[in-house]
């Protein structure tokens, strides 16, 4: 575990006891994409290969990162009550708990990562609120999450739940059936439940697809930019809302997009509803 917070590499406190810091995470790249410090030399080096390899990558994060916004207002919108974010990450302003809170103070949300860093992190900045918490799992473990104290003691799964796998799947590897690990959560799910998803799409962009597999590959991790077909896949049970799958940008957008439209871009996203 992350004790305290010394050391250096950015730091001013960490003590680091089971995990590599050499070894690149993909909660600490975002980070270092959308401007935060929680991220060590690897992740840094990672980061800027991809940034090197396509200098749109930190401005792609930022939509990646309305979109969950503007997702979780639109659940909110609709009734739920109740999120679990898959793959959380290290959270940055504007995160889940702040903008639905902002919306209803009594929801509640089971935040999940396997970072250390993204927990730690994550189980201080929530510390003070009742029912926010953060789950150390493995996402592609759906019932190691589904039935952990911490997720049974704050969701009721007999009412609607809002998941949301924001730009994590694409790290999931296809023999390690992303489809299978998206319809265990789904099966949990109440009918009126909700799946939010963005995920790397190679629509238009097969260059950067292989680049960009490329550069995790040699960084010694997975990476998955999958066609829209692959993605809609992921959404099999769940009706999409309005406009559907499509590039992060036109998902809703509540403002004028920094994004043109007749440039592709690298990420779909969606909700759907569980009927």
């Amino acid at each position: 575990m992350i004790h305290g917070m010394t050391g250096d590499d950015g730091f001013s406190d960490w003590t680091l006891d089971d995990f590599d810091p050499a070894r690149p995470s993909p909660a600490r790249v975002y980070d270092y994409w959308l401007g935060g410090t929680y991220n060590f030399s690897a992740d840094r080096e990672l980061a800027e290969r991809a940034i090197a390899a396509w200098p749109e990558i930190p401005q792609v994060m930022r939509q990646n990162r309305a979109f969950l916004q503007r997702a979780v207002r639109f659940l909110i919108s609709v009734g739920i009550r109740q999120f679990l974010d898959l793959g959380s990450g290290i959270p940055t302003e504007g995160n889940v708990h702040q903008i639905a809170r902002q919306e209803n103070p009594d929801t509640k949300i089971v935040y999940v990562d396997l970072d250390p860093v993204a927990v730690t992190h994550s189980r201080a900045l929530v510390h003070d609120y009742d029912g926010v918490t953060v789950l150390q799992a493995d996402l592609r473990e759906p019932e190691q999450v589904l039935k952990s104290n911490q997720l049974q003691a704050l969701l009721d799964l007999d009412k609607p739940v809002g998941v949301l796998m924001v730009a994590m799947l694409h790290f999931v590897a296809d023999d390690e059936d992303p489809a299978g690990i998206v319809s265990r959560y789904r099966d949990a799910l109440m009918p009126g439940s909700y799946l939010a998803l963005s995920h790397a799409c190679r629509h238009h962009l097969e260059d950067f697809a292989v680049e960009h597999e490329q550069i995790y590959r040699r960084a010694g991790m997975t990476i998955r930019v999958r066609s829209l077909e692959e993605i809609a896949a992921l959404f099999d049970g769940f009706q999409l809302v309005e406009p559907g799958l499509v590039p992060l940008p036109q998902w809703r957008p509540e403002a004028e997009s920094t994004w043109s439209d007749e440039r592709p871009f690298p990420g779909a996203g969606g909700v759907g509803r569980k009927s």
